[in-house]
């Protein structure tokens, strides 16, 4: 109802707010992919063991002087014994510094992401923009977000050795659990995909004239394969699986790939723990990353096939060409990345790969989000 003395309506404020809200959540959409990527980064050059503590307040502020950093540099030799030992023994200070530099804008980056999102939401709040639907929404989004921050705090926590067994444990750890880095890119994949669906309703509330539920049915398919196949990414960089067959379109020695999948000596479930030191695992990994690239391949050009034949809206039928030219970037995206592989993979076509999946991923919502009916 209306205000005696001409305050807006709950209706007029939320149709005020929307032009407000959709770019504030965009900007959101923006700050959440720079962190995933940054986190690849982060993952990639080996940094996220630098810093051992997690503080919240004082950890915003870097060392700042000479006695600092060498102090921060013997909790990283202490925490992190055996990436230290083993992969950097002769790493200076300097050196050091970089891979801090990726885990502290990692983190940093975090933090500001709340301040930005928190203050607008209180403001627009007070203002009465948010309708219940969107305000219920972005309370999930809050809670996707501190479920990552904790998620990945126990990934890191994951690769630093507290205790004496930790150290003389059989489970070699010379960088964090790649498990548990999934877990906490499965909850950074959700935020992406709700926070986008979010912006979506915001930015297109009305539903098209349309009666697909078959190809929508599809689609949702097609949008869960897409999810799995970036985890298995995660898989890929966290194992760095991609070392074992650095070659495409076949693996070269076929003979020897036959033998890693199907070693009884290796098929063990604590050598898929201590993934390391065998390589069974991570040839099973990147055979089921590159068998499903295949299958999303095929799954995109049927849905691409079935949307281009039929007379629909100008904004599907531009998502549908997003979809297919986006899968082309990713797929040779994913081939430049494995035949440069060497003792990992390369930093700016690993980047580059796992950013284009999610844009994929977002993609492949937004089609499905189009292809909504006024019935369903």
């Amino acid at each position: 109802m209306e205000n005696r003395v001409g305050l807006l309506t709950d209706v007029e404020a939320q149709e005020r707010g929307r032009k407000w809200i959709a770019p504030w959540l965009f900007l959101g959409l923006v700050l959440v992919l720079g962190q995933i990527v940054i986190g690849g980064i982060t993952r990639l050059t080996d940094s996220g063991l630098s810093i051992t503590e997690w503080e919240i307040i004082e950890g915003t502020i870097p060392p700042l002087n000479q006695e600092q950093w060498e102090l921060t540099f013997e909790k990283y030799k202490v925490g992190a014994k055996h990436q230290f030992n083993i992969k950097n023994p002769d790493m200076t200070l300097s050196e050091f510094k970089y891979i801090y530099f990726w885990e502290w804008f990692h983190r940093f980056w975090a933090r500001s992401m709340g301040f930005i999102f928190i203050i607008p939401f209180i403001y627009f709040l007070s203002k009465r923009y948010f309708s219940k639907r969107i305000i219920m929404r972005l309370g999930v989004v809050i809670l996707l977000a501190a479920t990552a921050a904790i998620m990945g705090w126990l990934m890191v926590d994951s690769g630093i050795q507290n205790t004496e067994a930790e150290l003389n444990s059989d489970i070699l750890r010379t960088r964090v659990s790649a498990y548990r880095l999934i877990l906490h890119l499965v909850v950074a994949t959700a935020l992406f995909g709700y926070l986008w669906w979010t912006y979506l309703i915001v930015k297109h509330p009305e539903k098209m004239d349309l009666d697909l539920p078959k190809i929508r049915k599809f689609s949702w398919v097609l949008i869960t394969m897409l999810v799995i196949q970036i985890l298995l990414g995660g898989l890929v960089a966290g194992t760095k699986a991609g070392v074992v067959h650095p070659h495409f379109p076949a693996f070269v020695n076929g003979d020897q790939l036959v033998k890693q999948l199907f070693n009884s000596n290796q098929m063990d479930v604590d050598n898929f723990v201590n993934y390391e030191i065998h390589s069974t695992p991570k040839a099973w990994i990147q055979v089921s990353h590159r068998g499903l690239a295949y299958v999303l391949v095929i799954m995109v050009l049927v849905l691409f096939n079935k949307l281009r034949k039929l007379d629909i809206p100008r904004k599907l039928r531009t998502g549908n060409n997003m979809l297919i030219t986006l899968l082309v970037i990713q797929f040779l995206l994913g081939v430049f990345t494995i035949i440069n592989y060497q003792n990992d993979a390369p930093l700016v076509l690993g980047v580059l790969h796992q950013a284009v999946a999610l844009i994929l991923f977002g993609a492949a919502l937004y089609v499905n989000f189009l292809l909504r009916n006024k019935s369903y």
